[in-house]
């Protein structure tokens, strides 16, 4: 099976498939993109504009992942603690664009992931891990994670993830950037699971 991964950080929804799957990933970041090519040696990595790549290959694949960047829609702009050290954004629209094109014009199982956005969704999504999902076949809940791993230190979110970069010539910061951006192994390898469960329903 032909897989996309797009948005793909290091590869947290990504960790718990197997390798048997053709996968290509694609990150804009050449150093993140380097830290996903280590732990995924075989998977094909891009450096390259998700968006864009998109909607150049989409119909290559037969399933597609894409984790659009979350700041513009997340509920964290509402907090007043927050808002003053933030600037004034518009929403990332390209979030529906890609949900859009996928819904009328992909022929496989997608997933657009993002967070909990702090306006009523434009299009509706299903909810897991106190995420959104936009697929196009039914996922189930598998409960929201009460460890609140953003407020944890790195060594835990390593741990967590099951991601060690203390091996990488990268900043504290960086760490807990890229951990924090890492949608959890669990959640990833349950959604891939129910898009292709045995007689599973689609919408």
């Amino acid at each position: 099976m032909k897989i996309l991964n797009l948005y793909a950080g290091i590869g947290g929804n990504r960790k718990l498939w197997s390798d048997e799957h053709e996968i290509t990933a694609v990150e804009l970041d050449p150093e993140i993109a380097k830290i996903y090519q280590h732990f995924f040696p075989n998977d094909k990595v891009i450096v390259a504009d998700a968006h864009q790549y998109l909607l150049d290959h989409f119909k290559e694949y037969d399933f597609i992942w894409s984790s659009p960047p979350c700041p513009t829609h997340s509920r964290m702009r509402t907090l007043h603690n927050v808002q003053e050290h933030m600037k004034d954004k518009y929403p990332d629209m390209q979030l529906y664009q890609e949900i859009i094109l996928l819904k009328h014009f992909f022929k496989g199982k997608y997933v657009i992931e993002n967070v909990i956005s702090y306006y009523d969704p434009l299009i509706k999504p299903q909810r897991c891990n106190n995420h959104y999902f936009w697929t196009n076949f039914i996922i189930s809940d598998i409960g929201k994670d009460k460890r609140k791993i953003r407020s944890r230190d790195i060594k835990y979110k390593q741990l967590r993830n099951g991601f060690n970069l203390d091996q990488f010539n990268i900043s504290t910061t960086f760490k807990k950037k890229v951990l924090n951006n890492c949608v959890k192994p669990e959640v990833g390898l349950h959604i891939f699971n129910m898009a292709y469960k045995n007689k599973q329903a689609t919408l």
